[in-house]
């Protein structure tokens, strides 16, 4: 085919194989023992739970995604200041992103029960067996992401059509782009949707079961317990799923977009340039397989010995990774594919480093943790001070880590040059430092999705009353599954930064091409405006002269404007959803309450519990409180590209960039250390189970569940999909925009 070099074609291969392996592990999993025929019942009414509410989900997504397409159709074809194939990778972008929570969620709901039978046997099966299902998700995310990459950018190769070579991949890789705002949405709704109905679940649970009655976590009298359960999967694993997938998905077009905006002088470079993070990531997915192998670990393994079993294979994988990509980089005729290639190791080791920070601030084997666990002797109150506290602290780590790291990927790849001149090629070294740091994405969202499957594997082994040295090996896995959930969060939020900021160059190479879509009686007066004479002057002009022509400094009244709102957009984001929280628990607290007072022999165990009615009101409060929150990250990049133009929309997302990240840092953190203060207590340190202490970080918990699992983790889709609304469109802002 045209444009294509024959190593193009390891792309679509590689997603064949990561899907192919994501199915061994699913059968392998499937193949395993699925316990007593209590276990196997309880697995069935989460398994049931989580597939009516994502059908649910899905029905009320597709409808906004209709509309969506319809818009978008009307601005292709009806105004004609879109290009016409930006409605159909819309589409497929958000389709793909569903199905790979989908595919995640499936495998996680049939592997609960039979990590519990094989936790039942010893350490090492039940890690082995959570982890290599939550590989499914892993393998099925990277797999589905490159097979829709590679599709599109072969069909887009075929039809696209343009007299010059260099600008046709420049419109290719912007339509691409497209795909993105698609993924991004449906992981906003999946993120949002799902974190209100677990943590409604969640709250509900513990306020009235663990604190109320005294019961324990997950006990089959808590009528809220199933729900809780299922709201492990919808929200942790599909809704974490929809999320990377679009992290991935989009560091790479927004990286291969770069690469043709940076080498638009030279068409063979441009093509190395589009190709090599998708080649980066098919390499690292093939060596996150072999690093799913290398995951073991023996009987009675302590915290840190467990984290050093999955470390084992992610470090394994990062460093087989770094050694290739030198290869790939330097095969593909780069220059400075030294350069390059440093900027790849310097986002591995980013990721790898925000991964340790959150490590340090989360698991309760370090005295971050430990410090909040001490603070529950005096009671709740001192208990979410030092977790806000901790929380805030811990910011300062990967806030310098992104920061080096983009000065760091910028100066490799410009040779230390930051003047005007090289800013197209340092952002392309910042988008490629994002690239790297998903290139293992494989394993390190297999060692996230493992998390909410051993959580739901100890509340099965609970509620199915085996013995307590099973559920002390799924407490064990439980508390690791937090750390590195965690530390996934801080994958995705650090790939989030990097990504974001490449981003901020692609909309302005989108608005070049938007001119060629605006009406010749409109453009003349838009050009005007901005001190250009023609289109063709516009589009050779350097990101530096364009921003000049904007007026895009920090004088400028419409950017500090936008600084504002965007900013503020992150912290209306996480009030929407924390109340949103609040409002569906409270619901929950009441109706748990109602069951334990009008159920006679619930507390004897002589009464099953209505476990539907819980999962009912989670639902339903779910799927309404999703849609402001989604859609005001729709509507505030395209109402301040109406009122502010270009100026106003760059400052918008330069603000929601910087608030955005440390906010959801800060809270991601907070979350996971007040939930493994608990789990600390919880072991026997301070009193253990039932006592004073316990009691106080358990309200601690319920506060933070919040924070980690709905807005926290939601807030770097938020920051991403801003963007990628911005860029779609882009030829509305230039052609409408009132000042």
């Amino acid at each position: 085919m045209e444009n294509i070099q024959p190593i193009f074609w390891l792309v679509p291969v590689t997603s064949v194989i990561a899907l192919a392996f994501a199915w061994f592990f699913f059968r392998q999993m499937k193949a395993s023992d699925e316990g007593t025929e209590t276990m196997r019942k309880i697995a069935g009414h989460v398994r049931a739970g989580a597939l009516a509410y994502l059908t649910q989900q899905y029905k009320i997504v597709g409808i906004v995604f209709v509309v969506i397409t319809l818009v978008f159709a009307w601005l292709a074809y009806g105004l004609g200041v879109q290009n016409g194939w930006v409605p159909f990778a819309f589409l497929t972008g958000g389709f793909f992103s569903g199905l790979a929570g989908f595919f995640g969620m499936k495998t996680a709901t049939y592997a609960s029960n039979r990590a519990a039978q094989a936790a039942s046997k010893s350490l090492n099966a039940g890690l082995r067996l959570a982890f290599r299902s939550g590989a499914v998700m892993g393998l099925v995310v990277v797999g589905l992401a490159l097979a829709d990459i590679s599709v599109w950018f072969l069909i887009l190769n075929s039809f696209v059509t343009d007299a010059d070579p260099q600008h046709k991949m420049l419109v290719i890789t912007t339509i691409m782009l497209t795909f993105g705002m698609g993924a991004s949405l449906q992981a906003l709704f999946a993120r949002v949707g799902g974190g209100i109905f677990t943590k409604a679940a969640d709250v509900g649970a513990d306020l009235v079961g663990k604190v109320e009655a005294g019961i324990p976590e997950d006990d089959p009298r808590n009528p809220a317990t199933i729900a809780d359960n299922v709201g492990d999967n919808v929200g942790d694993v599909a809704g974490m799923g929809a999320d990377l997938y679009e992290s991935y998905a989009g560091s790479i077009l927004a990286t291969a977009a770069l690469g043709a905006a940076a080498f638009l002088s030279n068409a063979e470079l441009q093509l190395s340039a589009v190709i090599a993070p998708m080649l980066i990531g098919s390499v690292g997915t093939l060596l996150s397989i072999v690093g799913i192998f290398m995951v073991r670990t023996k009987e009675g393994a302590n915290m840190k010995q467990l984290m050093g079993a999955l470390n084992t294979g992610i470090n394994g994988s990062s460093l087989l990774i770094t050694i290739a990509s030198f290869f790939i980089l330097k095969m593909l005729g780069f220059e400075n594919y030294l350069g390059l290639w440093a900027s790849v190791v310097t986002g591995l080791a980013t990721g790898i480093l925000i991964g340790k920070a959150t490590e340090y601030y989360t698991s309760h084997a370090y005295r971050p943790t430990q410090r909040i666990a001490e603070q529950a002797k005096t009671g709740p109150a001192t208990v979410i001070i030092g977790g806000l506290g901790e929380g805030m602290i811990s910011v300062l780590p990967p806030v310098f880590f992104v920061v080096v790291g983009t000065l760091l990927s910028y100066g490799f790849t410009t040779g230390w040059n930051f003047a005007a001149d090289t800013l197209s090629m340092g952002l392309y070294g910042i988008g490629i430092a994002a690239v790297g740091m998903l290139s293992t994405l494989g394993i390190t969202l297999a060692t996230d999705a493992y998390g909410p499957i051993a959580d739901n594997a100890g509340g099965n082994a609970e509620m199915s009353h085996l013995p307590p040295e099973v559920r002390k090996r799924t407490d064990a896995l439980d508390a690791l599954g937090n750390t590195t959930a965690a530390t996934g969060k801080g994958f995705a939020i650090g790939s989030a930064a990097l990504t974001a900021l490449a981003l901020l160059a692609s909309y302005v190479e989108e608005i070049k091409i938007a001119y060629s879509h605006i009406e010749k009686t409109k453009l003349e007066g838009i050009l005007h405006k901005v001190g250009f004479d023609t289109v063709e002057q516009a589009q050779k002009a350097s990101l530096v002269e364009f921003m000049e022509a904007y007026e895009v400094h920090l004088m400028n009244p419409k950017v500090l404007v936008g600084l504002f709102i965007g900013v503020m957009m992150a912290f209306l984001f996480c009030g929407l959803t924390m109340n949103a929280v609040g409002r569906a628990a409270s619901y929950m607290v009441d109706e748990v309450r109602r069951q334990f007072r009008e159920i006679a022999g619930i507390m004897e165990g002589k009464a099953e519990p209505d476990y539907a009615r819980c999962v009912q009101i989670s639902t339903k409060a779910a799927q309404h409180e999703m849609l402001l929150p989604a859609s005001l990250a729709v509507i505030v990049p395209v109402a301040i590209g109406l009122l502010l133009g270009v100026p106003g929309v760059l400052g918008l997302l330069g603000g929601a960039l910087a608030g955005g990240f440390s906010l959801a840092v800060m809270m991601a953190n907070a979350g996971g250390a007040w939930d493994n203060a608990k789990k600390y207590i919880e072991e026997g340190h301070l009193g253990g189970k039932g006592s004073s202490a316990h009691k106080a970080a358990v309200i601690g918990d319920t506060v933070g569940d919040p924070f980690k699992d709905t807005s926290g983790p939601s807030l770097n889709i938020l920051i991403k999909l801003m963007t990628m609304v911005s860029i779609v469109v882009a030829g509305v802002t230039v052609t409408y925009s009132i000042f």
